[in-house]
């Protein structure tokens, strides 16, 4: 099976493109945070968008139903307390 490069400069490759996608990440900003594609150069960033263009995307579905799309953070971040600076320190 020869692999197909999408970023040389990190050494990423379709199939990483692709698990990342599978994993949740739906822009290319999103596929650049899990593995650097897209960061240094940026000639990749639009062969990345080509390949997440293929597939579906559970955020970007949710989002055209009009559904929340962050809820599971939403829902943490209520439950959450703030800690004052001086909590942190302590």
């Amino acid at each position: 099976m020869s692999r197909v490069y999408v970023c040389s400069c990190f050494g990423i490759t379709e199939q990483q493109v692709k698990q990342h996608a599978q994993d949740g990440a739906c822009t290319p900003r999103q596929i650049a945070s899990a593995c650097k594609a897209g960061t240094d150069c940026g000639s990749c960033v639009r062969r990345i968008q080509a390949i997440l263009g293929r597939g579906a995307c559970p955020r970007r579905e949710l989002a055209d139903q009009g559904k929340p799309v962050l809820t599971e953070l939403a829902e943490t971040l209520q439950g959450a307390r703030v800690a004052q600076v001086g909590e942190i320190a302590a």
